[in-house]
């Protein structure tokens, strides 16, 4: 009986998945926001806060991803201090990227930004400088990586499937922004050279 009780509880253990990670997600404005509201049903992840000045904006997404409102704060300051997350996730712009880190490297808080990582080589080396100084993960999401697709060309290469590997050639892309539909509020950064970095 005890040695069944101890196999239970190590065979448990094994089974056992770590906790969801605690995200914070800061700006609604990306268009690849919808990636990470939408995700919670996989229980890898867990959304504590939601940074966005626009409560209209807010409002629209609670109702299309069925989040709370009461997740939705004015500013990173006030989301960090009440929900305390691992990480945050920044789409906002990418000019903003920078005072993201600033704000959430001292305090420990792993960032992924949205590519490109910065809008000038200045923010990418201070960005960079931050994440070292305080010992947190820097991350920027080419959201092309996650395609099903070159996860399966990669595991053939794995697999030796295709023989040796001498070159990747890769296309990917769309015909615009403007041409394929991107909503507004993310347009209307995305096409401005200061807020995009050109």
């Amino acid at each position: 009986m005890v040695l069944c009780l101890g196999l239970s509880h190590v065979l448990h253990a094994q089974d056992s998945k770590p906790p969801p990670l605690r995200v914070g997600v800061v700006g609604l404005v990306h268009t690849h926001v919808h990636w990470i509201l939408g995700r919670e049903e996989a229980d890898d992840i867990q959304i504590v806060g939601i940074v966005e000045p626009n409560r209209e904006l807010a409002q629209q997404y609670s109702q299309q991803h069925g989040y709370s409102m009461d997740l939705v704060y004015a500013d990173l300051e006030s989301m960090l201090a009440a929900t305390q997350p691992e990480a945050v996730t920044a789409f906002g712009t990418i000019y903003d990227h920078l005072e993201v880190v600033e704000i959430c490297a001292p305090k420990g808080v792993h960032v992924m930004v949205e590519k490109p990582l910065a809008v000038s080589w200045e923010h990418a080396q201070r960005m960079a400088a931050l994440a070292r100084e305080h010992n947190i993960f820097l991350l920027t999401n080419y959201e092309t990586t996650w395609y099903a697709s070159n996860h399966a060309a990669k595991a053939k290469v794995a697999a030796g499937e295709l023989g040796p590997l001498r070159k990747v050639v890769v296309h990917t892309g769309h015909q615009g922004p403007q041409e394929i539909g991107v909503n507004e509020e993310c347009l209307e950064w995305l096409i401005d050279p200061k807020w995009n970095g050109g």
